[in-house]
């Protein structure tokens, strides 16, 4: 870091030193590697944040409205990939802003947001989160969001923010939630990432941080809660800097923290905000008081030279010694954030109010509209080449289907437009299948209500009513191009489920198809070996939600257990059989001999294999088929704990028959006893299916996941490192692997993820064998 410090005086005063004036720097924070501002001011900071607690600002009297345009320079700025001028471009398009509010649990995302729909005119009352006034947040619709005082579904809205039209998704924040997330950041521009001043980086964080590089969205980060107790903004921005690897750097301090938290210190444009009202709609704006200038002219210079390390224009500047003017700093912040490479750090308390308004204009000032991102497609017709779309409203229909929602009126599909323009009663076509429909009904969608619309251009997100399609589905007007799909998930959790009463068993399907055409990381299949019907899931929270609506909104009270487990059993020796069937009571009666015997099959082989070794014609083709069927038939259900036996050969080798009494049917049920009576003989053994778990957590934890899965009578085949994670592979029993999810989360605080596939069946232990033979035993004696 030193070295870099260092680096950085010599190019100065090569910069002073040159007649030409031409210069060149790198971006060393694209890397990650931590900016010269971090090196040089540290984090001390802490003293700071307690001299901001102990101190409010006097009100002065000049008021103006919140927040400021960007300026013609910054709202003109486009990204370097845009492939038309601004010319092109009406000033709606350019204000334009798609962006998602993302955060872990508990942050304030959904009360941010009932924020910006108050400030933007969208809703004239603020409503908080659980309903606490019999009303809440507008964006939680559903009654279990209110309920439970979390958001479940991603929910859209939009609104005006001075000449920008702002489409705005609100994300939950619970990793059992997470594909909401994951599709909502598919198909925006930009995001806020809320991060609570108490709390920081937590693990949601980390994970909504991985899905915006994996859709490279920029960001910005606003830390709220200043208002809490234990409020300390600076050591969130340590930890966005260190946890998350950002650039970033302060856009406000500020005035007063936690009871004192009064506003905060604009640091581009060097002037303090305060918020007053019972709404926070009163905005104050006074020169900054002198006993935080020390802490804004430092904390600047930090903002400065952290955008100044990945902008070049900025870097001229910085080396020559040259404080950057307002509109200079604000053009240089939004070139940086789109390029991905910088996230202004903005501070502030939505529950109180404060800091809001700021943020809006940092929405516009700094994230970037619609055409200056990058959005590529498949061309179908081209061996699926790479193409890059064009936000062009003339040019041919390009939409992707990210959402699907059952409501009053049908199924609704959220859709953002890429290209071209959808109107009311044209007809597109789903390139995944060639279908063509008619548009029957477009709406702009606010929470739970509809605006009709009767068209939507290029950077819209609206939703379409009686549209059959799934998520991921590309619409066009006849081009055969397709988007590509967003990461799904793979369900780490199972349960079994059961309507209580057979009357309710139609509404039990309607609602698990419909919850599975909304949501694909809940997934059902009927296991034909226990018959059960088996959900799948992210995790507890996400299937108990299910489960509670489909009590609520189809009335189907439902049974809930654990999986069973497919057990296998097997044989481990050579035993040999005769047995003689015998039913002779006069008239036509039964017999049938059945010789030979069974044996294991190498190791990996699961197969029943029959064959037939009598040496001439002692039983007739027909008996032979009909004692093949027996002997299958027997291996269905072995005699442990009634569960399929695998891996074993059956040989006949002799018989006998009786000229009059001896049928198929004699034959069947004589092999089906002698299986049942050599069985025992063979020394069985039960198979227990074993998982290949692949497990990935941050390396602090690997010690303590090892050891639990240890205890788990697990198997550790592998454990590497990547950067910062140990990724551990290794081989667990099923039966020992549920409530995992749950328990890995708790031991990694949340930041632990992991993949299960099926492996094999391996042996039981002798304790577990004889476990589950009592347990089968008890429940024959209950069934009797």
């Amino acid at each position: 870091m030193a070295a870099g410090r260092q680096a950085a005086r010599r190019l100065l005063g090569a910069a002073a030193a040159s007649a030409s004036g031409s210069r060149s720097r790198s971006a060393g924070f694209a890397n990650g590697s931590p900016s010269l501002a971090r090196s040089m001011l540290g984090f001390g900071d802490a003293s700071a944040a307690q001299m901001l607690s102990n101190n409010r600002m006097d009100s002065m009297s000049m008021t103006r409205g919140a927040g400021a345009f960007p300026s013609a320079a910054s709202a003109a700025s486009f990204s370097s990939s845009s492939a038309s001028s601004a010319d092109e471009y009406t000033q709606d398009k350019i204000m334009a802003r798609n962006i998602g509010i993302s955060a872990h649990i508990d942050s304030g995302k959904t009360t941010l947001t009932e924020r910006i729909l108050f400030y933007t005119g969208r809703i004239h009352e603020i409503h908080e989160v659980r309903g606490r006034d019999g009303v809440g947040a507008k964006m939680d619709s559903m009654e279990l969001e209110r309920e439970k005082g979390i958001t479940i579904q991603s929910a859209a809205t939009y609104c005006k923010w001075k000449d920008s039209n702002i489409n705005i998704i609100d994300t939950p924040g619970h990793v059992d939630f997470t594909i909401e997330v994951e599709r909502a950041l598919r198909v925006l521009d930009g995001a806020i990432l809320v991060l609570c001043s108490v709390g920081g980086v937590q693990s949601q964080s980390i994970t909504v941080d991985r899905q915006m590089r994996r859709y490279s969205v920029p960001r910005l980060c606003f830390v709220n809660k200043c208002d809490r107790t234990g409020a300390d903004p600076w050591r969130v921005l340590k930890q966005v800097r260190d946890k998350l690897r950002l650039n970033a750097a302060a856009v406000h301090i500020p005035i007063g923290l936690e009871d004192a938290h009064a506003g905060v210190v604009d640091l581009v444009r060097m002037e303090a905000v305060t918020f007053h009202g019972p709404n926070g709609n009163d905005i104050k704006i006074e020169p900054i008081p002198a006993h935080l200038k020390e802490l804004a002219d430092k904390k600047r210079h930090e903002l400065v030279e952290a955008v100044a390390e990945v902008d070049e224009e900025l870097g001229e500047l910085f080396l020559m010694g040259e404080m950057p003017s307002t509109e200079q700093l604000k053009a240089a912040i939004r070139r940086a954030t789109i390029a991905r490479t910088f996230a202004p750090f903005f501070m502030g308390s939505a529950f109180k109010n404060k800091g809001v308004q700021l943020l809006l204009d940092g929405v516009v000032d700094y994230l970037p509209a619609p055409h200056e991102r990058e959005n590529a497609a498949l061309d179908l017709s081209n061996d699926e080449e790479q193409i890059m779309l064009s936000a062009d409203p003339k040019a041919p229909l390009v939409s992707l289907a990210f959402k699907l929602q059952e409501g009053k009126f049908g199924q609704l599909t959220y859709l953002r437009i890429y290209q071209g323009t959808i109107t009311k009663g044209n007809t597109i076509v789903n390139t995944s299948n060639g279908k063509k429909l008619k548009v029957p009904r477009l709406v702009r969608m606010h929470s739970d209500e509809m605006e009709d619309v009767n068209s939507a251009e290029c950077g819209e997100i609206v939703a379409l009513f009686g549209v059959d399609c799934k998520s991921g589905d590309t619409f066009t007007d006849g081009v055969n191009i397709a988007m590509t799909s967003m990461r799904i998930p793979e369900p780490v959790m199972s349960l079994a489920v059961s309507p209580k009463a057979r009357a309710e068993s139609a509404n039990f399907s309607k609602a698990l198809q419909r919850f599975q055409r909304e949501d694909p990381t809940f997934k059902v299949h009927n296991d034909e070996e226990s018959g059960q019907t088996i959900i799948s899931g992210m995790g507890e929270l996400h299937l108990d939600i299910y489960v509670e609506r489909m009590k609520r909104e189809y009335k189907v009270e439902v049974d809930v257990g654990e999986p069973r487990v497919n057990y296998r059993e097997c044989i481990t020796a050579k035993a040999t059989f005769d047995y003689l069937h015998k039913k002779q009571s006069g008239g036509s009666g039964q017999y049938g001999r059945v010789i030979g015997y069974v044996e294991p099959l190498e190791e990996g082989n699961a197969d029943i294999v029959f064959e037939n070794g009598i040496i001439g014609n002692s039983l007739t083709p027909g008996f032979i088929q009909a004692c093949e069927k027996g002997f299958k038939e027997g291996a269905q259900t072995g005699g442990l704990i009634g569960h399929p036996v695998e891996g074993m050969r059956i040989v006949l080798t002799d018989g006998a028959s009786h000229a009059v009494d001896s049928n198929e049917m004699a034959f069947k049920i004589a092999a089906l006893s002698a299986f049942r009576q050599v069985y025992e003989r063979a020394k069985p053994k039960i198979l227990e299916p074993v998982m290949s778990v692949e497990i990935t957590v941050p390396t602090e934890f690997q010690g303590i996941v090892i050891g639990n899965i240890n205890r788990r009578k697990g198997t550790v085949k592998d454990s590497t490192a990547e950067g910062d994670d140990a990724i551990i592979t290794c081989d667990v029993p099923l039966k020992n692997m549920f409530g995992y999810s749950t328990e890995l989360r708790s031991m990694t605080q949340g930041k632990g993820e992991f993949t299960m596939e099926y492996n094999s069946h391996a042996p039981v232990t002798q304790d577990v064998q004889a476990e589950l033979c009592a347990e089968y035993g008890k429940t024959r004696k209950q069934a009797a």
